[in-house]
């Protein structure tokens, strides 16, 4: 697979504020890139950076092998971008603005633009003005993918809207990844994401903590709850690499990567130890952990 999207060691500061610090991703072809974070984490500012939005402080970025500052209207003509909130010209029909938005590119764009809008059960006629918040998401989706792009980036695009929606929404983006094109999205709804994505980054304070494909992120983690004694009052090293660690009364809950089965069994039978079960962490249950990236009693 080739690379369709690169950042190289970019970092971006607003005053005193470092939204990115030295972040490096490689996006390849055909697959579904999720972007995790708080708000402020620098999720946006890195698609900006990509779409050729704003320029970098330092490092570089790279979209089908373009400098995304310096060829940023022609990477913006070549990629699907839907925004948090899309603008569109209210006072068109659903059909005019595909139609007016048809004028950039081949006669291809209509055709697809109507028949998207079919899938989705929109009337053609209805003015956008008139539309709930999830029937102008879905106007916004059909307008960014009708030419048919190399690479759709998705900025919270479902936020707002209902569990059916957002499932449809979704769905279509596991579509696009399918005809061998890349779909990079920055989105809240955890979950969901856990249902279409090959690579999670989880960024944190403008540091990406993670960059995975998420079928061998989740492999490599475990979740350890673990009952102590009466009276134990240290929890024996835990096995691997400890990510995160709570309490609550006489039992822990441990985030732990690349523990052997033989470090668990070792764990187990110490004498402060009363019971262990194990779990395969969710994506939410990995999201929280790196986020936290400690315990409630101030140790790591």
């Amino acid at each position: 697979m080739s690379a369709v999207f690169e950042l190289k060691n970019v970092t971006k500061q607003f005053g005193r504020q470092v939204a990115l610090n030295n972040v490096s991703l490689v996006g390849e072809s055909g697959t579904v890139v999720a972007l995790l974070g708080e708000n402020g984490a620098g999720k946006t500012t890195a698609l900006r950076i990509l779409l050729g939005l704003l320029e970098p402080d330092s490092g570089a970025a790279r979209v089908f092998g373009l400098d995304s500052w310096n060829h940023g209207q022609e990477i913006r003509r070549r990629v699907g971008y839907v925004p948090d909130r899309p603008a569109l010209y209210e006072w068109m029909t659903v059909d005019e603005i595909g139609w007016y938005c048809g004028g950039f590119y081949d006669q291809s764009f209509v055709k697809n633009y109507r028949r998207m809008i079919c899938e989705f059960g929109l009337p053609l006629k209805k003015r956008i003005s008139t539309m709930s918040r999830g029937m102008k998401a879905k106007v916004g989706l059909a307008l960014s993918i009708s030419h048919e792009p190399e690479l759709l980036i998705l900025d919270e695009p479902t936020s707002g809207l209902d569990p059916i929606v957002r499932r449809e929404f979704l769905e279509s983006m596991v579509d696009v990844a399918a005809t061998d094109r890349t779909v990079l999205l920055s989105s809240h709804q955890i979950p969901e994401v856990e249902r279409i994505a090959d690579v999670v980054c989880i960024v944190k304070h403008g540091q990406l903590e993670i960059v995975e494909r998420l079928e061998d992120l989740k492999a490599s983690l475990t979740e350890l709850t673990v009952t102590m004694q009466n009276g134990a009052t240290d929890i024996p090293t835990p096995p691997g690499v400890l990510i995160h660690r709570i309490q609550k009364d006489r039992q822990w809950r441990l985030l732990v990567r690349h523990a052997r089965a033989s470090e668990i069994e070792e764990f187990r039978q110490d004498v402060n130890v009363a019971a262990v079960e194990l779990k395969q962490p969710t994506l939410e249950d990995i999201y929280v952990g790196y986020m936290q990236g400690g315990s409630s009693d101030g140790k790591s």
